[in-house]
């Protein structure tokens, strides 16, 4: 009696427990009542702890209180075996009207057309068959057109935002407390449970998963992971917005990338989509915070690898891709957004990113008056006729009219004209002669507008597609010296501005407006430099505006590091010659000053230095690492590491060594670098002299 007593109240308590899913408890409730045209077999099928044995339960309890008998299987139990999949499931065969209930079938996967073509043909009269797998149905369900009526799938979806709210509230968590459980969970059932179950430090402390909790999530979640390879690919998936086959092969340099990429787009917490792989949200949540807790360096470190891979597809990409790809890589910096952060990193479908037309040309102007003043109007209509193409206009799609628009506008030369059309440029130009001037071949670009009427600067997807703009046009140009960037509403967006390395500058009136000016010197950290240090979880703080004049300021440090990302960038394009023509390398001393090929002279000089390593044992070591990495160009750097004979960790060992090595020896006093150019107070550039960098 106390046993029947105790199991009545253990379903009653599961039942209560179980929040939405009122689309397929419905279906399973057509079932029950014997609906002339309800299906017989409900498959239900999703990831790990979404809920499907919770809905099992559910079947199996209405199943009891109708009178109907139930025949729990696990098939965790049967090995994929057939003839103990029969044995257990016999009572359904013999008692009309059963339900026989089989959980956990991705176990017994391989036994789905033995199942569905043998056995259940075999069930007693009235009989119901509800299974639960990770993996979807096979088509033959569908196709089979005597099957079709009878059978239906349920695909569980993640719970949302209400939805996990409830069952928090269930649990009995406080309802200050639930916004940090629901963000981690990311629908997951199990993940909220699991998260509910762990009592706080103290009351008003932030909620954070344990190391138990994350490793029962993850065993849960994700279950057996073949080998460490497969294990790395799914710390990728985790950071990653879309997985690529190509990323996975740039960031893991594995040779088993095909057949690892194939084991994740079986895995039922992967989605399979047109863009690559997704994880279900709560996999994605669970995977990364396991690694950073159990491992911080090499959280990091995967983030950089994603983060520089993400940088070289933005480059790559068409026009018509480069903002989806530049999306893809702020995705990365997702973690320090929050309910009042300015950015959203989402896609924004409805809104479209275009060239300027000449028929937007008077709705362009309007628009600016409407949201800044004629003074800035002005300024528009100077632009509009000298930069026509640095201009974006937003629409809504499929529709012609624009919403705003922005600009974007390269400058080399500070032109008398531009400095009296614009007040903003003319300060600009003062700043840049002041603090950061410009060298041979460099140029500086400016985000100068970004309107949008009614909204006008408030967060707002089309802003979102304008800072996309902005982010993109920065990874994909060569030769920029200094960008600045121009909000008038420079309050909001300041925090933001500062996070991405911009610091505010100036102050300009434009017509009685104020307009913020915010500046970066990318002769202090490189494009490549910074989306390396912009995902690290701790970074230490980077200069990236001139802290004092140029004649006060020391020149080794920054020259240094633009040298060094040079060489790198030349021995990681070697074979892509073309891409030496916007080389930081070919303003230095490298390349004589009156050289008729700057290219080949260049690419000459490296290999000097490449072959003036051998100078010693360790100096060959060097010049075979290298040789075989970057000129051989191999595949892959275990291809490399191959070809040299040595273990792969022995390799990256030798590797970076020998990229010191090179970079010493073009730092040599036969090879004084100078890159940029001394300035005097006056703003005028010094005479040209060798400066020593290291």
């Amino acid at each position: 009696m106390v046993a029947t007593g105790l199991a009545a109240r253990l379903a009653e308590a599961r039942a209560g427990a179980l929040v939405g899913r009122e689309p397929e408890r419905a279906v399973l409730d057509r079932m029950l009542s014997g609906a002339a045209d309800a299906p017989l077999v409900a498959y239900v099928h999703g990831p790990g702890g979404i809920g499907k044995s919770s809905l099992l339960r559910y079947a199996a309890r209405q199943a009891e209180l109708a009178g109907r008998r139930v025949v729990p299987v696990d098939a965790r139990f049967l090995d994929a075996d057939p003839r103990r999949l029969e044995e257990a499931a016999t009572p359904a065969c013999a008692e009309p009207g059963t339900v026989l209930l089989l959980d956990t079938f991705e176990r017994c996967q391989p036994l789905e057309s033995w199942l569905r073509d043998t056995f259940l043909l075999r069930l007693a009269e009235g009989a119901l068959v509800v299974l639960a797998s990770r993996v979807a149905p096979d088509a033959e369900w569908s196709l089979d057109p005597g099957w079709t009526p009878l059978f239906t799938g349920l695909a569980l979806q993640p719970l949302d935002a209400a939805q996990s709210d409830a069952l928090l509230a269930a649990r009995g968590v406080p309802a200050g407390q639930r916004e940090a459980f629901v963000a981690f969970a990311g629908g997951s059932p199990l993940a909220l449970s699991l998260a509910a179950s762990v009592p706080l430090a103290a009351p008003d402390a932030p909620w954070k998963p344990t190391g138990d909790v994350l490793k029962t999530l993850v065993d849960r979640l994700v279950g057996d992971v073949p080998g460490t390879a497969h294990q790395r690919a799914l710390e990728v998936v985790a950071q990653a917005h879309v997985t690529r086959e190509s990323l996975l092969r740039t960031v893991l340099a594995e040779e088993e990338t095909a057949a690892v990429f194939s084991w994740l787009r079986q895995q039922p917490h992967i989605e399979t989509t047109p863009e690559g792989l997704h994880p279900h949200d709560a996999v994605r949540t669970t995977l990364a915070a396991d690694l950073r807790w159990r491992d911080p360096e090499r959280y990091d470190d995967i983030r950089v690898r994603i983060s520089v891979a993400a940088l070289q597809a933005v480059r790559a990409a068409a026009e018509d891709d480069a903002l989806l790809r530049a999306a893809e890589w702020m995705f990365l910096c997702r973690a320090r957004s929050g309910p009042d952060h300015p950015y959203d990193w989402r896609a924004h479908r409805h809104i479209e990113d275009t060239p300027l037309r000449p028929a937007d040309v008077p709705d362009v102007l309007r628009m600016a008056e409407a949201a800044e003043g004629p003074a800035s109007a002005a300024a528009v209509a100077h632009w509009v006729h000298r930069q026509p193409e640095g201009f974006r206009v937003y629409r809504s799609a499929g529709t012609p009219a624009p919403l705003g628009f922005m600009a974007i506008l390269h400058l080399a030369v500070p032109l008398p004209e531009d400095r009296s059309a614009d007040p903003v440029v003319a300060a600009v130009w003062d700043v840049v002669a002041a603090v950061a001037p410009l060298g041979p071949g460099e140029h500086l670009g400016i985000r100068r507008f970004a309107v949008y009427p009614g909204r006008h600067q408030r967060p707002s997807p089309l802003m979102d597609l304008i800072s996309r703009r902005t982010i993109a046009e920065e990874m994909r140009t060569r030769g920029r010296a200094v960008t600045f960037t121009v909000f008038e509403d420079g309050e909001r967006w300041r925090a933001y501005l500062a996070e991405a390395g911009l610091r505010e500058v100036a102050v300009v009136d434009v017509g009685g407006r104020s307009q913020h000016v915010f500046g970066r010197d990318w002769r202090l950290q490189t494009v490549e430099q910074w989306v390396e240090h912009r995902v690290r979880t701790v970074a230490p703080p980077v200069a990236t505006w001139p802290a004092a004049s140029p004649s006060e300021q020391p020149v080794g440090r920054p020259r240094r590091a633009a040298f060094e990302e040079g060489v790198l960038e030349a021995l990681r394009r070697w074979h892509a010659p073309r891409e030496f023509a916007t080389s930081v390398l070919l303003r230095s001393s490298l390349v004589p000053p009156d050289s008729a090929d700057p290219v080949a002279d260049l690419r000459a000089a490296i290999i000097t230095a490449l072959d003036a390593l051998q100078v010693d044992p360790a100096g060959v070591k060097a010049h075979e690492v290298l040789t075989a990495t970057y000129i051989a160009a191999p595949r892959t750097l275990k291809a490399a590491a191959r070809r040299l004979g040595v273990p792969y960790g022995t390799y990256r060992r030798h590797l970076a060594t020998a990229k010191d090595r090179l970079i010493e020896q073009l730092l040599s006093p036969a090879d004084a670098v100078v890159i940029g150019a001394r300035v005097s107070r006056a703003g005028h550039p010094a005479p040209r002299r060798p400066e020593h960098v290291g």
